[in-house]
């Protein structure tokens, strides 16, 4: 028998690790943006990376909750700054998990949306390397010409806002494309800015049985115009690893 995740929230019980976020259901998206799941992973005392990267802070029951989150929506969302540290790729899922995808209504793969104001990235990078599935970068409508030319060969580039990304209208903007369930990756900069925006619905959040000490930040980096609330929906733990849903108060 493989390993076994004890459910603690919000009825006590077991479930086969294989099970993990298998049927997730969220509500309906509103009409104005997609719904929004943050979905991070920090150490007990806080940390969100180890030498800047998160590899290695995770057990396989993380490694699997990352790859679940990812059959249940439409798009990706992930800043540049993330993108360059965990060096993306284009996201690739198993033909199992694909159709689960498609039985949902979706497409096999979700679709990869990079936050950058600056444009700072690699065109030659991994993961603009798959040209039946383009990212979409968000970006300044004023945003460097040169830098915009030269991702427009590789990605489809759109521009909310200037001196900075409009998030509220970007989001608007994906809706208006299709994008129902939008999972965002990070990073912490990111994080804060939806949240500030009030652009988040959940929080997916794996705290891993290890101290790091250091300084390294935390999965919110930025100020909040309030303390927000979160209401935990569920809970469950493996070998000392908590995995926690929340839905996030406004």
């Amino acid at each position: 028998m493989g390993a076994v995740v004890r459910r603690l929230v919000p009825d006590c019980g077991q479930e086969p690790l294989e099970d993990l976020y298998r049927d997730l259901s969220f509500p309906p998206p509103p009409a104005s943006r997609p719904y929004v799941f943050l979905n991070m992973v920090t150490t007990a005392d806080g940390a969100t990376h180890i030498k800047g990267r998160t590899s290695g802070m995770g057990s396989e029951a993380d490694r699997l909750a990352f790859r679940r989150l990812r059959e249940h929506c439409d798009a990706v969302l992930v800043g540049a700054g993330t993108v360059r540290a965990e060096r993306y790729g284009p996201p690739r899922l198993d033909p199992e998990a694909q159709g689960r995808r498609r039985e949902r209504g979706l497409t096999p793969l979700p679709q990869i949306v990079v936050v950058s104001r600056s444009l700072d990235l690699d065109a030659g990078s991994r993961l603009f390397s798959d040209p039946t599935n383009r990212p979409v970068v968000l970006t300044a409508e004023d945003a460097d010409p040169e830098r915009r030319a030269r991702l427009a060969s590789v990605a489809e580039v759109l521009g909310f806002g200037t001196g900075g990304v409009d998030l509220q209208a970007a989001l608007g903007g994906l809706r208006g494309r299709g994008v129902r369930w939008l999972l965002c990756e990070g990073g912490p900069t990111l994080n804060a800015h939806l949240l500030a925006d009030g652009l988040v619905d959940e929080l997916f959040l794996t705290v891993g049985p290890l101290l790091t000490g250091g300084d390294a930040g935390r999965i919110v980096a930025g100020p909040l115009p309030s303390v927000l609330r979160l209401h935990l929906l569920e809970l469950r733990e493996l070998r000392g690893e908590l995995l926690l849903r929340y839905r996030v108060a406004f």
